[in-house]
């Protein structure tokens, strides 16, 4: 989609208002995106609801004032994203199943919920699918990973894909690998963070001060991750360009792989998914 085109979407529903399903909501507000029946939300907190009294596109309900709010909003949508607590999810689901338009589907963004479980609380033909956003998807910048159920059409499938490309790239993947794909791109913002605030630090003990280490960190990997997008090279490529033989980038790279970071990063890696097992059976 360029920047002149318009994505014409239908109705979306959007129950839960946090930070996720309001990420989903502000790429569903960008110029280039016209959501052609408007959008619903719903949320638990009469002041979240009126964050979008000013905004004609958005409908908001409010469940705690209101018991047949998310009924409501789900009526006549062609995407219902359920964007509540894990724990939540069935309960909510089944509220609102007979209200349903029949060729509305269901998308789920709660960590652990399967998409079996998701089609028995929705009903048993009901187009389910799952999607892990993650938080990069409040400025547009998300990577996404979706699974599809067995009764998801290849327009429900296209119409999901174009929903979560507002807020960023979008994967579509067999369910066994969504876990395996949170590891990486959902759990995957936190460890920039932390290398970030380490290399700070780093920075800072250098003699640096806050911001000036700030500066110099955090637009070291703006850049280099610009650069490894815009050149197309592999980052291997890149890394050999900037390390000359016998120099400071050399050195510092044989520190990092004498401390077998390559293999510290699977280990994380594996316990991030691990614990994703462990969520979806406990739920």
């Amino acid at each position: 989609m360029t920047q002149e085109s318009t994505l014409q979407l239908p109705a979306i529903a959007i129950l839960g208002a946090g930070s996720m399903g309001r990420a989903i909501l502000q790429g569903l507000l960008a110029p280039q995106v016209h959501v052609v029946a408007g959008i619903r939300i719903t949320n638990r907190r009469p002041e979240a609801a009126a964050d979008f009294d000013t905004e004609p596109r958005v409908s908001a309900w409010v469940t705690s004032t209101n018991v047949d709010a998310n009924r409501e909003a789900v009526r006549g949508a062609a995407v219902v994203i359920v964007a509540v607590k894990p724990a939540d999810v069935e309960a909510l689901l089944a509220e609102v199943a007979a209200d349903l338009a029949d060729d509305a589907v269901v998308v789920s963004v709660a960590a652990g919920k399967t998409l079996e479980q998701l089609q028995r609380a929705a009903g048993d033909t009901r187009a389910v699918m799952r999607a892990m956003p993650n938080t990069p998807a409040q400025i547009r910048r998300g990577v996404t990973g979706i699974a599809v159920g067995d009764h998801v059409s290849a327009a429900q499938r296209d119409l999901v894909e174009s929903v979560f490309a507002t807020v960023g790239s979008v994967v579509v993947v067999d369910e066994e690998r969504l876990n395996a794909l949170t590891s990486i791109s959902g759990s995957g913002p936190a460890y920039v963070f932390y290398l970030i605030e380490q290399w700070e630090q780093a920075a800072r003990e250098l003699g640096f001060s806050h911001a000036e280490a700030a500066l110099l960190v955090r637009e070291t990997v703006r850049g280099a991750a610009e650069l490894v997008l815009a050149s197309g090279e592999e980052p291997e490529e890149l890394r050999r360009r900037v390390t000359s033989p016998n120099g400071t980038t050399e050195r510092a790279i044989a520190v990092l792989q004498q401390a077998h970071l390559a293999e510290i990063l699977d280990e994380a890696m594996q316990a991030a998914m691990a614990r994703a097992r462990e969520i979806a059976a406990d739920s």
